[in-house]
Order: structure tokens, then sequence, then C-alpha cells
């Protein structure tokens, strides 16, 4: 069980105050993501769907308390929910 974050990327078309995060999820649920983010601060306004948006500041603070860095890639296999499920059919469709 772990809450995962992706490294940070530049994203200068968003019209957003930051234009620099990362992704943040769990690969167990969404309760355990809704949890963590609330520990960082973050309102559950800001879940996405399936994940948490994170600026650098924030980025850094989650991996201080056990966030797992891990590849764009693996986040999106790993991920709880139906866009993780996609990704791990279409590899399993692959093998």
């Amino acid at each position: 069980m772990a809450v995962l974050v992706d490294p940070l990327r530049e994203y200068p078309e968003a019209g957003l105050r930051w234009t620099h995060w990362c992704h943040m999820v769990s690969d167990v649920s969404f309760e355990e993501l809704h949890a963590f983010a609330g520990r960082l601060g973050i309102p559950r306004r800001g879940f996405q769907g399936d994940h948490y948006d994170l600026p650098a500041h924030v980025r850094a603070r989650a991996v201080e308390l056990g966030a797992v860095e891990v590849g764009t890639g693996e986040l999106v296999m790993r991920m709880a929910g139906a866009r993780g499920d996609r990704a791990r059919a279409r590899r399993a469709a692959r093998a």
C-alpha cells in the first residue's frame, strides 16, 4: 500500500497559478489517497477523479510524509481506479 508521486513536469499552457507540478495517486484506494491529501492540507475539491496535482513545495512535503517517488509510467500502472485498470489491461493484452 502506497501513495505515489511522479516527477515534476512543466505545464505552461494550464493557465493555473503554478505551471510546474506532479500527480499523486494511491495504489490501493481513493480513501487512502484522500486521507493522505488531508494530511497535506489539500481540500477534497482538489481531487481530479483519480489523482491530485501537487506543486513542487507540496510534493516535497508528500515525500517527507512517506509518498513513494516513481516514474509516470509506473504511477499509471499502479494507480487505483479505472485509468490504472485500463493501463494494466493494455499491458496484459500485449503480453
